[in-house]
């Protein structure tokens, strides 16, 4: 008979959709142990840990939510508790013992940590205070290691395939290069995906480093082969050789992560600058993140947060849910976040979109 019988959840980092289909997943699973498992949802990211905000979760809590984007929990991707900001402008400042505090306060046997990079990191911090914890791996970059794929990544595919596919037809109408600038920040999985299912003529990711007379030269054979325009797909984190990628700043927060975005512009003037082409650049940003969760993102989710109370139940903690090929598991928190997932270069997804006429630039 398993010992758990009080669990925490939280939703930290990016939103997106998915979120809720773990939520639901892990309050009916663990309510239908034997004897049932008790969830409390922790409100606003590892903040709510801090600052003591939570409530229970019952199934009438979760119905209905499947479908839904967000988390019906909250969530922050500034409010590490290291290095604590909160909703001040003063000093951040370490109040992980806080959190501690809470944990314990609540009962809690274990804690399942929902997000990408940053919350699991945040989460093995804990781990090493002691705090049983359980990872699943959340973000729309699909970039987190240990793992085939993360849930939100098909839904961001979804959304970011779609607006390339809208692309087209005015951009032909037009005679236009149209750029459409995606998210990934390190990684170039949506661009890469979406390029290559949408038809994009280039693909800019940040682990092949473009050379912006390439750029252009594929764009001139296509108008010499009667094609009037080209749709060019961007991520976020693309730089040119020898270059840097753009930026818009920093996060508020305590970590001060740059904010990575605004690529596509630099792209087109250079495009207009070279060539006399008329270019427009669609960003897409947070609309990637919103909306109804795909079929693929609401099956994994699901399947993930179950797994999550099966490890609690069998006290293996500081794993992450995991799948690898047609198999769920889990790998060890620590392992997960020692290294970003990245596009291959010489990997299949790229090979294949080369050997239908995609330019990556280079």
């Amino acid at each position: 008979m398993s010992l758990v019988k009080r669990i925490g959840i939280l939703t930290a980092g990016g939103d997106c959709p998915g979120l809720n289909a773990v939520i639901r997943a892990v309050v009916k699973s663990a309510l239908r142990r034997n004897p049932p498992i008790q969830v409390v949802g922790i409100l606003d990211g590892y903040s709510g840990l801090v600052e003591d905000r939570t409530q229970p979760l019952v199934e009438s809590d979760v119905s209905g939510i499947l479908i839904r984007g967000g988390t019906i929990l909250g969530t922050s991707n500034r409010d590490n508790p290291f290095n604590f900001l909160g909703a001040s402008n003063a000093k951040p400042r370490d109040r992980s013992k806080d959190a501690v505090n809470t944990f314990h306060r609540l009962k809690l046997d274990g804690l399942v940590a929902v997000g990408g990079d940053g919350t699991l990191r945040c989460a093995l911090d804990f781990a090493k205070l002691g705090i049983p914890v359980i990872g699943v791996p959340k973000t729309i970059d699909n970039d987190i290691g240990g793992t085939d794929v993360t849930f939100g990544f098909d839904s961001a595919l979804a959304v970011a395939t779609d607006a390339v596919d809208r692309l087209h037809t005015t951009a032909e109408s037009h005679h236009r290069v149209l750029i459409c600038e995606v998210m990934g920040r390190y990684a170039g999985w949506i661009a890469l995906h979406a390029g290559t299912a949408g038809g994009g003529d280039v693909i800019l990711i940040p682990e092949i480093p473009y050379d912006i007379k390439k750029v252009c030269e594929s764009i001139q054979h296509r108008e010499k082969r009667g094609r009037s325009f080209s749709i060019i797909v961007v991520a976020e984190g693309a730089k040119a050789i020898g270059g840097k990628m753009v930026t818009q700043g920093s996060y508020r927060g305590a970590d001060k992560r740059p904010r990575l975005g605004g690529i596509s512009h630099h792209i087109a003037e250079e495009i207009e600058k070279r060539t006399g082409d008329e270019v427009r650049v669609v960003i897409l940003g947070h609309l990637q993140r919103g909306g109804i969760p795909t079929a693929y993102d609401r099956w994994l989710a699901t399947h993930f947060g179950v797994h999550a109370v099966e490890l609690a139940e069998q006290n293996l903690w500081g794993q992450m849910v995991a799948l690898r090929g047609i198999h769920f598991g889990e790998t060890p928190i620590a392992e997960a976040v020692g290294k970003l997932r990245r596009v291959d270069p010489q990997g299949e997804g790229v090979r294949t979109a080369r050997a239908v006429g995609t330019s990556f630039g280079d």
